[in-house]
């Protein structure tokens, strides 16, 4: 009879975790880590063009006197995937945007513009992430929404829905 209550244990161990996935998934977003850098300016740096024809990116371009986003992906990140749409939406509505491609090959990420369209003005290569370690971003995709003067002002992480397209247009309108 001992010897059957053994058999419960994984069952038990097993209860316990899937307990705690769900707790996860209905925890509030507001949980997440958010950067250190949200109100503050972008960090400084200058990063080589992702691809060819395609402009890299610099810090000091963020301050131009146009709020504008920042959009951390990678061509082999599934959910960039999901969401170059809606940053094509975006770019239809007047916003600005500047790209920041982590960890990829010059022809990927020239292959994954050419099969999702192109959203961004400029695209800078962050090959060993020094860049998306100092925004404190926690993975891909990520975006960021700078200000003018290029003051982080919202850390959006994961995918941008389509629903999030008119608040994100409104913010941005918001800081000019």
């Amino acid at each position: 009879m001992r010897n059957r209550w053994i058999l419960f244990v994984p069952l038990a161990i097993m209860a316990l975790l899937f307990g705690a996935f769900v707790y996860r998934l209905v925890t509030p977003a507001e949980t997440l880590i958010q950067s250190q850098w949200i109100n503050k300016p972008m960090p400084l740096f200058d990063l080589p063009p992702a691809t060819a024809g395609v402009e890299g990116l610099k810090s000091s371009q963020l301050a131009d006197g146009r709020p504008r986003l920042v959009n951390v992906f990678a061509s082999w990140c599934i959910p960039c995937r999901a969401e170059a749409a809606q940053l094509e939406a975006l770019k239809r509505a007047g916003v600005p945007i500047d790209g920041i491609a982590i960890r990829d090959r010059p022809e990927d990420v020239a292959a994954f513009l050419n099969e999702f369209g192109n959203p961004f003005d400029r695209i800078g290569s962050d090959q060993q992430s020094s860049v998306q370690i100092a925004l404190g971003s926690s993975g891909v995709p990520e975006t960021f929404l700078i200000d003018g003067k290029g003051i982080i002002r919202e850390q959006i992480q994961g995918v941008i829905l389509a629903g999030d397209v008119p608040r994100i247009i409104a913010k941005l309108e918001a800081m000019k």
